[in-house]
């Protein structure tokens, strides 16, 4: 999937330092995110319960909040331990999507960079899992996974 992109100005995220989170309001409180581009930027916060979690009403203001120029896909990631993870996304112009392959990394990377997982995670997205592993730096991040059919059909023109 290629290294990930961290620094900021290049996400493209306003904040003027790369951190492994940052605080950030929305909806008038502030919420920790990790902030990653894999080819396209993400915001990544970690929740409790991913049942539970506000993803249309957080992940919409998240969108479209300045601090990201060109808006953002936002990942609800529940840790489960060092090595697991659920996690879903909502992706800029789409909504909630049952798996999200860039995200799923994004998640990861900021995952390890807060120091809460390993390099190498499963992650189950409403969709299916996926192993994502990284090992820092500029290294690559590698995913694996099933390719499966979700829908067939026919356009007529």
């Amino acid at each position: 999937m290629g290294a990930p992109i961290l620094a900021p100005q290049e996400i493209p995220f306003t904040n003027a330092e790369q951190k492994a989170n940052y605080d950030i309001e929305v909806n008038g409180k502030s919420i920790s995110i990790g902030a990653v581009s894999m080819g396209n930027p993400h915001g990544v916060l970690i929740v409790d319960d991913i049942a539970s979690a506000e993803v249309e009403v957080i992940g919409t203001a998240l969108q479209q909040n300045s601090a990201f120029p060109n808006g953002v896909n936002v990942g609800f990631m529940q840790v489960l331990d060092r090595s697991n993870i659920k996690l879903r996304v909502l992706e800029r112009g789409v909504g909630e999507t049952l798996a999200c392959g860039t995200g799923a990394c994004a998640a990861v990377v900021s995952g390890i960079l807060q120091d809460k997982l390993d390099s190498t995670v499963v992650v189950e997205l409403p969709g299916g899992k996926l192993t994502v592993s990284w090992f820092g730096g500029e290294q690559p991040v590698t995913m694996t996974g099933p390719a499966v059919t979700v829908y067939e059909g026919q356009y007529k023109l």
